[in-house]
């Protein structure tokens, strides 16, 4: 199969290509209809000539090639009308009817703040070039209407906020936000690949419209991603001061699957200059090795590495509701807990060579040892809750 791609170096076309490769070359299993798949790429800088040598026997097209931010607002039809007429005059040339897809934008609805727009206006006329291309050769076309787009690779102080923001503010620039109410409709770059990839297996989601907002139906005359998000500006730029946080708090906020929040974490990261991609944590050392917190999260615990000395003993401490789970990764140790008020001891012999999750009980006291003379003896914690100093509950007892 040969998917042409126009508008392959944009944020979803860099995006889609990257993805398919890994689909044809095996890295990726998902998709098995579309391995080994030919991806054409063509962008603004791509000879003329191949566009007609990619049309005569390309298998399916993804119109991604639009004008976002031009100099001059008449090169919006330029741009989003005029290269489209070209790419499906260059089609029917070759009497080629295979599926053509149009990225089109929620703008072109023309309704409430996008009444005047220009660019939607472009878009708008770019759609009905498409319908009436369908008319007249039978062609299949799908035609979505994005709402604002956010992900890895999207251009900065372009036409995106969430891509403005998220650099900005990992690399410490000022952002301005004039009214932090303003909700914004998101739409996320893998959210919508897995969209383009269902539409390639023809499983497109159709819709009709009303006024903004899309209405699923089987034989619907546009296509559209069923998963979107919607937040505002202020709660975008709260959470991303939030991320930023994060190496000096140690505190991951709430990140549920398929939730906003994650992806713009995901996305947020990306941004990332070089200086801030790794950390420093705070080893608190003395004779016996270290301890170092690694995560907290507000609801899940936190993670803690510790490092014990040979023949070192540490722990011999209990706590009334907190529990633990402690992993061996390096080192031969032993941890026994016994229980407050008696003489019975578990007794667990533990190594890195194989690594297993050994409970810290409520109630029982605990400790463990490093059994080596001569190396370290290393171990990953997990406490179901995040230390508070005001309330430790923990309580010093020898096993």
């Amino acid at each position: 199969m040969k998917i042409l791609i126009t508008g392959a170096k944009g944020f979803v076309g860099r995006n889609l290509v990257e993805n398919l490769k890994t689909i044809s070359d095996g890295r990726s299993r998902r998709y098995p209809s579309l391995a080994g798949c030919e991806v054409l790429e063509y962008d603004i800088d791509t000879s003329p000539s191949l566009l007609d040598s990619y049309c005569s026997d390309c298998d399916f097209v993804f119109n991604l090639a639009g004008v976002n931010r031009p100099k001059d607002n008449a090169e919006f039809m330029a741009g989003n009308f005029g290269f489209a007429s070209t790419l499906l005059d260059t089609l029917k040339r070759h009497s080629n009817k295979c599926p053509v897809m149009l990225s089109s934008s929620i703008q072109a609805t023309l309704i409430g703040r996008y009444a005047q727009s220009d660019y939607g206006k472009s878009k708008l006329a770019g759609e009905e070039l498409f319908f009436q291309y369908s008319k007249e050769t039978g062609a299949p076309v799908l035609v979505y209407r994005f709402p604002n787009l956010f992900g890895k690779w999207c251009r900065p102080n372009y036409n995106s906020a969430v891509a403005t923001f998220c650099n900005n503010i990992a690399n410490d620039l000022p952002i301005q936000v004039n009214d932090p109410s303003v909700e914004l409709e998101l739409l996320y770059i893998d959210d919508l690949l897995e969209e383009l990839l269902a539409a390639l297996c023809g499983k497109a989601h159709r819709c009709d419209y009303s006024g903004l907002d899309p209405m699923p139906s089987r034989d619907g005359r546009y296509c559209y991603v069923p998963v979107s998000h919607k937040a505002t500006l202020g709660r975008i730029v709260e959470l991303l001061e939030t991320f930023k946080k994060q190496p000096s708090t140690l505190l991951m906020p709430s990140l549920m699957p398929g939730s906003f929040e994650k992806k713009l974490y995901s996305t947020y990261l990306s941004y990332l200059p070089e200086r801030a991609v790794a950390f420093d944590l705070k080893m608190n050392c003395d004779d016996r090795g270290s301890f170092t917190e690694i995560m907290k999260t507000l609801d899940h615990g936190q993670f803690s590495v510790n490092v014990s000395k040979p023949g070192i003993t540490k722990g011999q401490h209990w706590h009334n509701s907190k529990w633990e789970f402690f992993i061996v990764v390096s080192g031969h140790g032993l941890i026994e807990e016994r229980r407050i008020g008696t003489d019975e001891v578990l007794r667990f012999e533990v190594s890195g060579e194989k690594m297993q999750a050994v409970h810290m009980l409520p109630g029982y006291t605990h400790n463990i040892i490093n059994l080596s003379e001569t190396e370290n003896l290393v171990t990953v914690m997990w406490a179901n809750e995040v230390f508070d100093p005001q309330k430790p509950d923990t309580f010093g007892e020898k096993v």
